[in-house]
């Protein structure tokens, strides 16, 4: 009855933290495939792909929860309305396939400041957008991530 007891507690102990240490791979696994669909949509004329990056963890605002967050970096000699138009169609609700004018590598709006690694701190970017995705996930254990809080 003891070595069952033992035993039991013990499997529960490593699945617990089995759980909690993958919870992180998961989220990121998750934020990535938002980055994935982001790559897999043709760009329009006269855009080129420049680079692309994805983070998960608390990355705009206060409080606690987990974010998922999926971007391209492009470069166009379309105008900021006709990207938007462009992407219009492909966006499934206000949070989906943003496009900004990006002026720096750095990512400013989001709590990490994330980089895209393609650019140098002190280029100029001139005819440089940023598309983005904010996603979620069905994953219930999403919030043990430590990055959520």
């Amino acid at each position: 009855m003891k070595k069952t007891f033992t035993i039991l507690l013990l499997t529960t102990v490593v699945a617990l933290v089995l759980t909690v240490i993958s919870t992180p791979f998961i989220n990121n696994h998750i934020a990535n495939s938002i980055k994935k669909d982001l790559v897999k949509v043709s760009l329009p004329d006269k855009t080129e792909w420049i680079d692309d990056i994805s983070s998960a963890g608390k990355l705009i605002g206060n409080g606690n929860g987990m974010q998922f967050f999926g971007a391209i970096l492009i470069k166009s000699e379309l105008t900021l309305e006709e990207l938007n138009n462009y992407y219009s169609k492909y966006r499934e609700n206000e949070w989906s396939y943003i496009v900004e004018q990006q002026v720096s590598d750095t990512i400013d709006f989001l709590n990490g400041h994330l980089k895209f690694k393609a650019l140098k701190a002190d280029e100029e970017l001139i005819n440089y957008y940023i598309v983005y995705t904010w996603g979620s996930s069905d994953y219930p254990l999403s919030e043990l991530d430590i990055r959520g809080h």
